[in-house]
């Protein structure tokens, strides 16, 4: 495949996974399971632009606990709260659902219940809390985003969808691409950051776990609810580290 069609994929994965401009796609647009295999590189973008945030808020005298914050929110833009909102719709339906149809149903719903609530406040809480207590570099940003989006990626290959229709509908399907992006990650991961890996893996296997066992199978919302649960998992595994 050639150079061409691998920016049109990537510009896919940067236009579904951010609100950052990446100019048209010229020519048919790439599908979003030919793509899948870029959705690390644009998470590495929103890491290292969430990271200039961070930076430039403690350059500019901003307390640690304010950084963290401002970058936080500064994450919530880049990516138009699509995790964000992933895992309320995710915690609603799996919290609230009798069964997998009403799980469903729940998780269309456009309202935030109780459980969406409480998911984002202790979910974004920790978020912030472990950026504080880590006062990270740019490379601990882009990997914590690099490899939740990896465990989102592996979701999408195992789990089958759980709906006829919508985003994980879309991007479902074998994707060789994908698979080597994944091999790579994880052997860089292995030899420098296998903490944070482990991390990674447990959070998105229960993820993975409770939406098999509720749904039949993954939605855009537990892809979006693994990927901030996982990322989350990874900033409060490193702030454990610091014993602080």
């Amino acid at each position: 495949m050639n150079l061409r069609r691998r920016l049109s994929e990537l510009q896919v994965a940067v236009m579904l996974l951010t609100r950052l401009p990446v100019g048209r796609i010229n020519g048919a647009a790439p599908g979003l399971a030919q793509a899948r295999w870029a959705f690390p590189i644009a998470g590495a973008l929103v890491g290292l632009l969430t990271w200039a945030a961070h930076a430039g808020a403690l350059a500019l005298g901003a307390p640690s606990g304010v950084a963290a914050l401002l970058a936080l929110a500064w994450l919530a833009l880049l990516t138009g709260a699509l995790h964000f909102d992933g895992l309320a719709d995710y915690a609603d339906g799996i919290g609230g659902g009798r069964d997998k149809s009403h799980a469903l149903e729940i998780m269309r719903d456009s309202r935030i219940g109780s459980y969406g609530v409480l998911a984002i406040v202790v979910v974004s809480g920790l978020w912030a809390a472990s950026v504080m207590a880590v006062a990270p570099g740019p490379m601990a940003f882009v990997g914590a985003a690099m490899i939740s989006r990896g465990g989102m990626m592996t979701v999408q290959d195992i789990l089958p969808p759980a709906r006829a229709d919508g985003m994980a509908t879309m991007a479902a399907g074998p994707s060789r691409a994908a698979r080597g992006v994944l091999a790579l990650m994880v052997g860089a991961a292995l030899l420098f950051w296998p903490i944070p890996l482990v991390v990674c893996i447990v959070a998105v296997a229960l993820v993975g776990y409770q939406a098999r066992r509720k749904i039949g199978g993954q939605t855009g919302d537990v892809l979006g609810a693994a990927q901030l649960l996982s990322e989350t998992a990874i900033w409060v595994a490193l702030a454990c580290q610091t014993g602080q």
